[in-house]
């Protein structure tokens, strides 16, 4: 297996992600982390491995790959039970850190219990925040990677009008996109953080199936095609006067970008036409508006008061059922931080990448407006899922 932050020629980009953590870490007074779970593991390799990653206030990280995952590299030993970490650790010079962080917001109870046990003496804080606010801002490797997912899904995007047959359901056009997404190159996974973010490859609403509420943390519902998996396509036949909103998987190498667009079939509403290019001048407005050192809730607010000067505020975010953010942050996981939400006080720092997502449901026809991935800079937020964003028909 091929772990690249591994490998001499990118230790200065393991570095670079090694330091944010320990800037992190200073903050939270975390003496060492102790990183497990799938998303972190990747963000510190490069590839996906069973075992954990030691990282220490100061000295070198150590990566311990359970059999049958190994490496090369001298940063790496191999181990068959993380009760062996401990003494590995202590054998080279490591000294037990006061205050351990573990993952406690992404690895199960019982494994957490386990890891406090092979530390004994080491009191247990939260490493999952630390690394949830390392990985908002990124590289400039990761933002390389990013514009080739926002590239690739675009080159997509551009192609799903002819994907479309009459008379077609839901599904049946969706999974004609994921066809499409797969053959370019699409890994098909879609990985998000939280119990409550099931979702396949993504989320394709025609109708007033956009007007159904769901239990899952997005934005936009959906009955979906089954109560095991309530969102998105329901199985409808999709006829003209509906909208049809497309927000489909962007992963083609680890990180990913969100990305919708809204087709109609046949000629849209004028209610539905409006909210459209509401949506188009909210994120028009958003990218010049945004600055580093602003509130992430800023933007949120901002959002909100173009669509009431509007008069769409019944529609916006949701018609039933409405949701109290219009973006988040974007990357290894679809949910990263910040969330675009009244509340936040999160800052807005350069090389942050943030999906904006200001929609509206309109009832009777469908969901309308887009989603770009952006990131953000000191002049404003630069878009790198660059599309035609008009309401064009099928």
């Amino acid at each position: 297996m091929n772990y690249p932050l591994l490998q001499p020629d990118n230790t200065a980009e393991l570095n670079l992600r090694i330091e944010k953590i320990r800037k992190e870490m200073s903050s939270a007074a975390i003496d060492a982390l102790l990183i497990g779970a799938t998303a972190n593991a990747f963000y510190l390799t490069g590839g996906i491995y069973n075992g954990f990653a030691y990282i220490p206030a100061e000295g070198e990280p150590r990566f311990f790959f359970i059999p049958p995952c190994e490496s090369k590299s001298p940063l790496t030993k191999s181990v068959r039970k993380p009760e062996l970490i401990a003494p590995m650790l202590i054998e080279e010079g490591y000294e037990m850190p006061k205050r351990l962080g573990l993952e406690l917001d992404d690895l199960t109870y019982s494994e957490v219990e386990r890891l406090k046990k092979c530390f004994p003496g080491s009191e247990t804080a939260n490493g999952s925040a630390v690394m949830r606010k390392a990985r908002m801002i990124k590289t400039d490797a990761e933002i390389k990677a990013m514009e080739e997912d926002g590239r690739k899904q675009a080159a997509v995007y551009s192609r799903i009008r002819h994907c479309y047959q009459e008379d077609m359901t839901d599904i049946e056009f969706q999974i004609e996109i994921e066809r499409l997404l797969r053959r370019e190159g699409c890994l098909g996974f879609l990985r998000a953080a939280g119990r409550r973010m099931e979702i396949n490859m993504g989320s394709l609403l025609a109708g007033d199936n956009a007007d159904v509420p769901s239990p899952y943390d997005f934005s936009m519902g959906g009955a979906g095609a089954d109560p095991s998996l309530p969102g998105g396509a329901s199985g409808a036949i999709m006829k003209p006067g509906m909208t049809v909103m497309v927000d489909m998987n962007g992963g083609f190498n680890g990180y990913q970008t969100d990305m919708t667009r809204t087709w109609s079939i046949g000629t849209p509403s004028d209610l539905a036409l409006r909210s459209h290019e509401c949506s188009v001048a909210i994120l028009h407005d958003l990218e010049k508006f945004a600055r580093p050192g602003m509130e992430a809730g800023e933007l949120y607010r901002r959002a909100v008061a173009l669509a009431n000067d509007a008069g769409l505020s019944e529609y916006f975010m949701g018609h039933r059922h409405k949701v109290a953010f219009i973006g988040h942050g974007v990357g290894i996981e679809l949910n990263e931080g910040p969330v675009l939400m009244d509340r936040s006080r999160q800052p807005l720092e350069e090389n942050m990448t943030l999906a904006i997502e200001p929609k509206f449901v309109i009832p009777g026809v469908g969901a309308t407006g887009i989603e770009n991935t952006y990131v953000v800079t000191a002049g404003g937020l630069r878009n790198i899922t660059v599309l035609d964003e008009g309401l064009n028909e099928l």
